[in-house]
């Protein structure tokens, strides 16, 4: 993609996100890398009018294992300060689940992350329509008080929901605050620390996050009170533990986020090698009647975890229920008002 279409995709989502004239928005890298991203934020919201800054942080030795919620900004309380007065902040180098963007949150900046490859930010360009699906699902979601998962390959999961909200990610942000992902389309929440129990059977074709690899042989996770008692399986699963294991921190066997995916434009297959064109796997986070667990940290949603060892695993082919009413059904959406229209 040439720098011209870039700046026009950045500039419909900062439109998406509501920029304007005289509003303060800072591009956040890191050493030398997606520095035409912000090259690209830079024109677009110029020609809204905002006022733009790009904040270039020095780079760091790469990272042997996805150690989540540690930045280089953990040194710089300065440049957090400057972070929290800007209207909106684009974060090109990925501060979730760190305590500093929790900071530059609760000062009011809305923030929004873009670290996937230009193809796929052309591709799962945020919409109304998507709005629309992603917040009548949360809505759904607020209310609920049990989830329950289950599937053809043995899951059958309960998570107790009274403790975290329900957050939606339609790829753009306009609220005072408020966090979302370049791409995305998905809703999720936590159970209660001590409120899921039940089996998952992660099956062939799943997909393993960080990892971006789809799974081979099932792994089958014991859960109870909130914790993963067991995993099983074969090379997948003794992959599985030996990633966790690297951590040195046992409450990576918490249970972290829950939700289901609601972007059509998402596809599944683009995880396989020689098709993935690198990111961090947002695309499969996200593809339509997905139902995604994740491990380790769920300070994210306020909770008390916040240990590094996270994995996302998108399921396909799993139900999803609220309160005993159907969501996804064998991984099809269930819900008129959440069915997207394909061409």
């Amino acid at each position: 993609m040439d720098q011209f279409s870039f700046t026009e995709i950045c500039l419909h989502q900062l439109k998406m996100s509501g920029v304007h004239e005289g509003e303060k928005l800072i591009v956040l890298t890191q050493g030398n890398e997606r520095l035409d991203y912000a090259d690209a934020f830079m024109a677009a919201g110029m020609r809204l009018g905002a006022k733009m800054y790009h904040m270039r942080l020095p780079p760091v030795p790469p990272a042997g294992a996805w150690a989540v919620g540690q930045t280089g900004l953990a040194s710089m309380p300065e440049a957090v300060e400057a972070l929290k007065a800007a209207d909106m902040l684009i974060d090109c180098i990925f501060l979730l689940f760190s305590p500093e963007q929790m900071a530059i949150q609760a000062a009011g900046t809305r923030i929004l992350t873009a670290v996937e490859p230009p193809e796929v930010l052309a591709r799962m360009l945020p919409t109304k329509e998507l709005r629309e699906r992603v917040e009548f699902a949360g809505d759904l979601l607020s209310k609920a008080k049990v989830m329950r998962i289950t599937s053809p390959h043995g899951t059958d999961v309960t998570y107790k929901l009274n403790t975290y909200p329900a957050i939606t990610e339609y790829a753009c942000t306009d609220e005072p605050g408020r966090w979302d992902h370049w791409p995305s389309g998905f809703v999720f929440t936590g159970g209660d620390d001590d409120g899921v129990d039940g089996t998952i059977v992660v099956a062939p074709g799943d997909i393993l996050l960080p990892q971006n690899i789809y799974v081979r042989d099932p792994i089958t996770y014991t859960i109870e009170k909130g914790w993963i008692t067991d995993i099983r399986g074969g090379l997948d699963a003794d992959l599985v533990k030996s990633y966790m294991e690297g951590f040195n921190d046992p409450r990576g066997m918490g249970m972290s986020h829950v939700g289901w995916g609601l972007n059509q434009n998402a596809k599944w297959h683009r995880m396989v090698p020689g098709e993935f064109p690198g990111g961090m796997g947002m695309e499969a986070r996200s593809f339509y009647g997905n139902v995604m667990f994740s491990t380790g940290p769920n300070n994210e949603l306020g909770g008390p975890n916040d240990t590094a060892c996270h994995l996302d695993i998108p399921m396909r082919g799993c139900s999803l229920f609220l309160d005993d009413e159907p969501m996804v059904l064998n991984g099809k959406i269930a819900v008129k008002e959440m069915q997207a229209k394909f061409d």
